[in-house]
């Protein structure tokens, strides 16, 4: 019997337990990403909050699948289906084929998504393997009247349904609707503005690189079925969970209802999981800023990955969350205490099961009430502190990162073993401060930071003061 599991269900707008359609199962779909570009550390974000929740879930005993799609096709620029292809622009931006650019992308996905401890999903699908699946949808609508053809586009119509705005109360509902009618770029094919396009051909986009055959001409589809049909194809009529970021709620996820009901003829998904966006001192991180700052380009800074999940992690996923460099540091100075205390631990002596089993549950239901991964680490800290034996305080920390998955015992190993100061270690750290003392002198702040947060990710917290920079390992 698996424990009580409650998070903030969208669709409802409230924190409700969790009760999948089969009893110890979830069935599981998350948005993948659009391959056309990297993914940048807020959508990192989103990926680590979920990979918490499929991993508390596993905490409080249920057995997940989890599917996700990628998206190498039709998602264009704007969700209101106007604008160009983003796999397209990509393409012509670095001067590759589409497929190229969606091979390179997904790789460089992986690589950040693996990096910050996400354990990929059973099941990962790009968009162009299921086209077969995508047109039989289109044709299941058309023949069902929910859909129709205009300007050899094939759209949605929205006026079949008895409620369109499935996630919003009555107040959000009247501003999407003045949001919908303020579009600056009208599609004049639309019976109605909310109607969305199910299948595009060349009457919308004459050089578009991927397209295929369909019984309305020659096209692609639109971005909003792919999730629908894959999630069908995986995981049946009915899923249990779907999650997404915030702003994939409108106008994606009310579409991916929209038509996936009206094609089934029931309910489809009962609970929907969002995260809040990671935001910096200028707002929403966005590819269209210019670079775009990744968990690799962390890395290269000097930043262990598992030190941004660490800084997520104490904040609520329903929360936006600022993200600055010195919050980074902050959070890097913490783990890294965290990790020289775990390091501290002797492994002899017996584990205490009557101790072990209260921190657990203290963890399970914090995890278990709505994600409160701050009040899990909070249990992670009590848990070191207790009045037990060193071998119990071990089993905890490696039960605990089942749902952190933050290594703290493989990096307490590590810095164990490498955190004699030796001459060598001395030398490193001395040129370190002198190449920032340099920087400084020079107004490079950047260089000198990027100095700071690479002593930092090595365990070697050094400030400023008076008598000059004073350093030490942490």
């Amino acid at each position: 019997m698996a424990h009580e599991f409650t998070f903030y269900n969208t669709l409802s707008r409230k924190v409700e337990e969790f009760r999948p359609r089969e009893e110890g199962k979830v069935s599981m779909y998350t948005c993948g990403p659009t391959v056309y570009h990297f993914a940048h550390i807020g959508n990192i974000r989103t990926y680590i909050m979920q990979d918490v929740l499929i991993k508390s879930l596993e905490y409080a005993g249920y057995d997940v699948k989890r599917v996700m799609n990628i998206t190498d096709v039709g998602h264009l620029s704007s969700d209101a289906d106007t604008g160009e292809d983003k796999m397209l622009a990509g393409a012509k931006r670095e001067h590759k084929t589409v497929m190229e650019i969606a091979k390179f992308y997904t790789d460089a996905f992986f690589t950040d998504f693996d990096a910050v401890g996400n354990k990929r999903p059973d099941i990962v699908e790009p968009a162009t393997n299921c086209i077969p699946e995508f047109i039989n949808m289109v044709e299941v609508l058309l023949g069902k009247g929910f859909a129709y053809v205009a300007g050899g586009n094939v759209y949605f119509d929205t006026s079949k349904l008895k409620d369109y705005y499935v996630f919003s109360s009555d107040v959000e509902k009247e501003q999407l609707q003045v949001g919908v009618r303020d579009d600056v770029e009208e599609d004049v094919n639309k019976k109605n503005k909310t109607d969305f396009v199910l299948w595009f051909t060349k009457s919308k986009f004459e050089d578009q690189a991927l397209k295929w055959d369909s019984p309305w001409g020659v096209g692609y589809p639109g971005w909003h079925i792919e999730c629908s049909c894959i999630s069908m194809k995986h995981l049946g009529e009915y899923i249990d969970i779907h999650c997404g970021g915030v702003d994939n709620i409108f106008p994606h996820h009310t579409n991916e209802i929209a038509q996936s009901e009206s094609y089934l003829g029931h309910e489809w998904c009962k609970f929907w999981f969002h995260s809040n966006h990671l935001n910096d001192r200028a707002g929403k991180m966005s590819k269209s800023k210019g670079a775009v700052l990744t968990v690799s380009v962390l890395k290269e800074k000097g930043y262990d990955p598992l030190v941004y999940r660490f800084f997520c992690l104490q904040s609520h996923y329903r929360k936006p969350l600022e993200f600055s460099f010195d919050a980074l540091d902050n959070a890097a100075l913490v783990f890294n205490k965290l990790v020289k205390r775990v390091s501290e631990l002797k492994e002899d002596g017996a584990v205490d099961e009557a101790v072990k089993a209260q921190f657990e549950d203290k963890f399970r239901d914090a995890v278990c009430g709505d994600l409160n991964t701050s009040m899990a680490i909070t249990v992670l800290y009590d848990a070191l502190k207790a009045d037990t034996n060193d071998a119990t305080k071990l089993a905890l920390i490696d039960s605990f990162d089942k749902v952190l998955s933050l290594d703290l015992i493989n990096h307490a190993k590590s810095l164990s073993e490498g955190t004699e100061i030796d001459s060598e270690l001395e030398a490193y750290i001395l040129d370190a401060i002198e190449r920032r003392t340099a920087a400084k002198k020079a107004k490079d702040f950047a260089t000198a930071d990027a100095i700071r947060a690479e002593l930092l990710a090595k365990g070697v917290e050094i400030k400023d003061t008076r008598e000059g920079v004073k350093w030490q390992l942490v």
